[in-house]
């Protein structure tokens, strides 16, 4: 293997092959055709998440899918798919919150309790 200067810029250029007579180096290249633009993973459908697993799925436009793969024949004879909203996720509580929660609402009996004492000291008696 050899090196050879690059032909526009002069820089050394490794691993050349042996019957090279010029090269052009990997940034000259970049300059001349410029970055490569990155696709993007994602493009929304508007169709829900999971609808190519479902057995049976049509869009509203008509389109028929069964387990994702589109049924031409018979575009237009089946009703849309109504599709149901996600469920909420429920947030789970931090060990504080609990500890608060659980003190407010012994609060709240301590409370109720004193209340019925005072009550019952003062003559008051709940009739039902």
């Amino acid at each position: 293997m050899n090196s050879l200067q690059c032909t526009k810029c002069s820089r050394w250029v490794e691993n050349v092959g042996e019957n090279a007579v010029k090269v052009t180096c990997s940034v000259c290249v970049l300059l001349a055709v410029g970055l490569p633009e990155e696709k993007k993973s994602y493009s929304p459908t508007g169709r829900p998440p999971g609808w190519h697993f479902m057995a049976e799925f049509v869009d509203k436009d008509g389109n028929v899918f069964h387990k994702g793969k589109e049924i031409k024949k018979l575009k237009g004879t089946l009703k849309p798919t109504k599709v149901l909203p996600p469920k909420k996720k429920i947030k789970r509580r931090s060990q504080d919150e609990i500890y608060l929660a659980r003190h407010e609402l012994k609060k709240a009996a301590l409370k109720k309790a004193a209340k019925k004492q005072q009550d019952f000291l003062n003559h008051k008696i709940n009739k039902g």
